[in-house]
This record gives structure tokens, C-alpha cells and sequence, in this order.
């Protein structure tokens, strides 16, 4: 009777306080972020897909490497092995909450030659020593009731792990595609400076043979040969180096796209001249990066494990309740007698308390409560880190932006002058000389052009990374 009254009056508690949970620990950390951009371009006015921001450049092949990067990539085969890693342990955790039952059975034969007991027999009273057998199974049960939430913390803190193993993947992705564009953008103006610098390299030969042609004629001297001679072999120098850039990113590709090399190379190394278009600026404000950003999502999740894990450890002040129960049947024969068979049950509650720890439990409290404030400065501080992200990356925008016009118009003008010299030279009112140099001119001109039409590309792809596009808000790995 009194064991009833202690098990309904325990059952009543652990429904009245599980849904409360009272160590519970706020996980909330208040952010004041900035209400606008300071470096944004007045050109930044549309919305793009931030999950797919790679098609605003409209070029298949990249299009392909992403696509084959995404399910081929080693990290984001590694990120996913480590979401069914936490969640598995996610299971763990909340398999604390819940009674568990396991079956026992045994069963044995004993006979012991210190025990002789006398029975009737043919002969009269015969000496044996019994052989007993017995035999028992059944089920056994054991929960503890979470009445301060402690079991209940643990699971919500490795849940909150395994959310942040989703945000870790998303985090590897939104870093890959960034990858693969930056050195795909970059390869595709390599092979176009490998282009213009061939033709440089030829205008230096032509001009060194003119020269040359002019010094036989009496109409140059050999310093004016000798430093085309100088000019001619520095612009062959520059190929090579090229040429390592165009593979070093190739090989680069390879790793991320999980291929070998050797196979991309066929499909890289010669890349279309069509021009690529560029992708309109993302209209985000500060405060979005917070949802947004996988960085950010890792490190709130951190606060929200360091919370429940405060309160976990806070719970241990308070006393344990454990219930338990058993049932099963039980029989035994010995030799000679009737088997002996009976039902076992047994039905209890036990009770743990902290009394004395020499301050165990309360350095264990001290502890998690710094690590939850340790985890609130690193999201202060990741947050920050994201705004000046967003800025770096749109200075670099404006940047090559400014550049990207200035050399166009200077390629423009030396176009003009390039025609206008050789068209004088057509009429035999100009020199050859002039028109070779006015040609090398435009080149150059052309290979900044191409650098800072590079550069402004892989500008918006590191707006895109320092928004956190590359990810589909919509998607779910990890289910509650």
C-alpha cells in the first residue's frame, strides 16, 4: 500500500515538473546588428536565388562541375557521414527518457556430493546424492524519472550537436561551390591572358625582326636591337608561368570535383571564349546573416548545447528517482522429488540524493556555465566576423568595378590608336615600328582588362560565400 502511494505521488511529480523543466537555461543571446551596408553598390537591387547563385554566370560547364561536385566531393562525403554519426547519438540521448525492459533467462544442473539424502528404495533406504535442475526467465524494468529534466537536457544538448553537424555540411557546401566558381572564373581568365600574351610574344618577335632587318639597312643601331632582343625574352617568360597557373587550378578543380586530374584537364584545357555574364548583387540586409549563414547557425547551436548542458549539470543538486520492477516464473526439480515451480515479481523505488562531492558537482556547474559564455562571445564575435565579410567583399566589387571600366576605356582608346597608326602606315605616312608598338599597346591594355574582368567576377562570388548562398532553406537533413 504504501509502495502504491509512493509510485502515484512520484508519477504525479514527474508529470507536473518534465514539462517545465526547471534548471532549464535561456539560450538566447541578443545581437544588435547594423541596418545597412556601408560599402553596398547602388547597383545591388535585385534578389537572386542564393541557393542556385552559381547559374547567374548562365555557363553549362560550371553548371556541370557543381553538380558533379555536389555529389561527388570527399569533404561533403565526410560532413554527411558525421550527420548520421550525431544523430545516432541524438537516439542515444533520448533513449534515457524512456523506461528501458530487457529479458533474462537462465537455467542450470546441480549436484553437490557433501549433501546426501536418504530415499526408499527396492533394498529399503538407499544413500544418493540429488542432481537439481533449475530454471528461471522473465523481464526486468528500470526508469528514471527526469523530475529536474537532467536526462531531458543531455538529449536536447546532443540534438543541438547534431543540428550543428547539418549546419557544419552546409557550411562545406556553401564553401565548395565558392571554391569551384572562384578557381573555374579564374582559369577561364588565365587562358585568355595565355592568349593575349602569345600575341604579345609574337608582336616582340616581329618588332625584334624588323629591327634586326632595320640594323642591316644601316637605319638601327644594336641597342635598339638589344633591348627588343631583352623585351621579347620577357614576355616569353611570363607563358610558363602562365601555364602552371592554368594547371594548378585544374588540379585544384579535380580535388573538389572528386576527379582525377588527368581526366579534367581534357575538359579544361581548352575553355570557350564566349564572354560570362555577371550575376546580379544580393539585396541582404545585416541582420539576414543570422539566418542565412551556416557559421552563424553552427554557433548558435554551440550556445543552445552549452545551455542544456548548464542545466544538466545544475540538475545534479537535486535527488534522483529510479523505478524498478521485475517479473518472471522460476522452477527447480531435484532428482527423485516433485518440481517446485513459481511466479517472482518484485516492484521498488529507490531514491539518490547528493550529500557530499568535496564541490565536484559545483566545479562541473562553474565549468559549463563559462563555456556557454564562451560560446556567446564566439557568436558575437562570428557575427562580426560575417559583417566585415560582407564589406571586404563588396569593396572588392566597387574595386574592380572602377578598374574594370578605367582599362576598358583605355583599351578602347588604344584600339582607336592602334587603327589609326596602321591605317597612316597603309598610306606610307607612318612607320612600321609605330604600329607594332601601338599593337603590343592595346595587348597589354587587353591583359589588364581581363585581369580586373576576373577580378570583379570573383568579387561576387565572395559576396555570394559572405552571404551563405549555396543552400536551399527549405531543405531538412536531421529529423526531431
Amino acid at each position: 500500500m504504501i509502495n502504491r502511494q509512493i509510485i502515484s505521488t512520484v508519477t504525479i511529480l514527474f508529470f507536473v515538473l518534465s514539462g517545465c523543466t526547471p534548471t532549464r537555461v535561456s539560450d538566447q543571446v541578443s545581437l544588435m546588428p547594423p541596418t545597412h551596408w556601408k560599402n553596398q553598390p547602388e547597383s545591388a537591387s535585385s534578389k537572386l536565388d542564393l541557393a542556385k547563385w552559381w547559374q547567374g554566370f548562365n555557363d553549362p560547364l560550371l553548371n556541370g562541375l557543381i553538380k558533379q561536385a555536389l555529389v561527388a566531393n570527399h569533404d561533403l562525403k565526410i560532413a554527411n557521414e558525421r550527420i548520421k554519426e550525431v544523430k545516432a547519438l541524438a537516439t542515444v540521448a533520448k533513449s534515457a527518457l524512456y523506461p528501458s525492459v530487457d529479458l533474462f533467462a537462465s537455467g542450470g544442473r546441480e549436484k553437490k556430493i557433501d549433501r546426501i539424502v536418504g530415499v526408499p528404495g527396492s533394498r529399503g533406504i538407499e544413500l544418493i546424492t540429488p542432481t537439481g535442475d533449475a530454471i528461471s526467465g522473465g523481464l526486468t524494468a528500470r526508469w528514471e524519472i527526469d523530475l529536474f529534466g537532467s536526462r531531458r537536457l543531455d538529449a536536447e544538448a546532443v540534438l543541438a550537436q547534431a543540428l550543428g553537424a547539418e549546419e557544419a555540411l552546409r557550411t562545406v557546401q556553401v564553401g565548395l561551390l565558392a571554391q569551384i566558381a572562384t578557381n573555374y572564373l579564374e582559369l577561364r581568365g588565365v587562358q585568355k591572358r595565355i592568349t593575349i600574351q602569345k600575341g604579345i610574344i609574337d608582336v616582340n618577335r616581329e618588332k625584334l625582326r624588323a629591327l634586326q632587318a632595320f640594323k642591316q639597312a644601316g637605319l638601327a643601331n644594336s641597342s635598339a636591337v638589344s633591348s627588343q632582343t631583352a623585351l621579347l625574352t620577357g614576355s616569353e617568360a611570363v607563358l610558363p608561368r602562365l601555364k602552371q597557373s592554368a594547371s594548378s587550378l585544374i588540379y585544384r578543380l579535380g580535388v573538389l570535383l572528386g576527379e582525377s586530374p588527368s581526366k579534367l584537364e581534357a575538359r579544361l584545357s581548352l575553355l570557350g571564349t564566349e564572354p560570362i555574364d555577371l550575376p546580379v548583387l544580393p539585396t541582404l540586409l545585416p541582420a539576414d546573416l543570422l539566418v542565412q549563414r551556416p557559421d552563424l547557425r553552427i554557433a548558435k547551436t554551440e550556445i543552445t548545447t552549452a545551455a542544456a548542458k548548464l542545466g544538466s549539470s545544475r540538475a545534479d543538486l537535486f535527488p534522483k528517482i529510479q523505478l524498478a520492477a521485475s517479473a518472471g516464473y522460476g522452477a527447480i526439480a531435484v532428482g527423485g522429488f516433485p518440481s517446485l515451480a513459481e511466479s517472482i515479481y518484485t516492484l521498488g523505488t529507490g531514491l539518490t540524493a547528493p550529500i557530499f562531492n568535496a564541490g565536484r558537482i559545483e566545479a562541473y556547474i562553474s565549468a559549463a556555465d563559462s563555456r556557454l559564455k564562451q560560446a556567446a562571445v564566439n557568436y558575437e564575435k562570428s557575427f562580426l566576423l560575417a559583417v566585415e565579410d560582407v564589406e571586404n567583399a563588396y569593396v572588392a566589387y566597387r574595386t574592380a568595378d572602377i578598374q574594370c571600366h578605367q582599362f576598358s576605356e583605355a583599351q578602347t582608346a588604344a584600339n582607336t590608336g592602334y587603327k589609326q597608326k596602321n591605317l597612316l602606315y597603309q598610306q606610307g605616312a607612318g612607320d612600321y615600328l609605330s604600329v607594332l608598338e601601338a599593337q603590343k599597346n592595346e595587348l597589354a591594355l587587353s591583359d589588364e582588362k581581363t585581369k580586373s574582368d576576373t577580378a570583379i567576377k570573383v568579387a561576387v562570388v565572395s559576396l555570394y560565400r559572405a552571404f551563405g548562398g549555396g543552400w536551399d532553406q527549405g531543405s531538412k537533413i536531421i529529423e526531431d
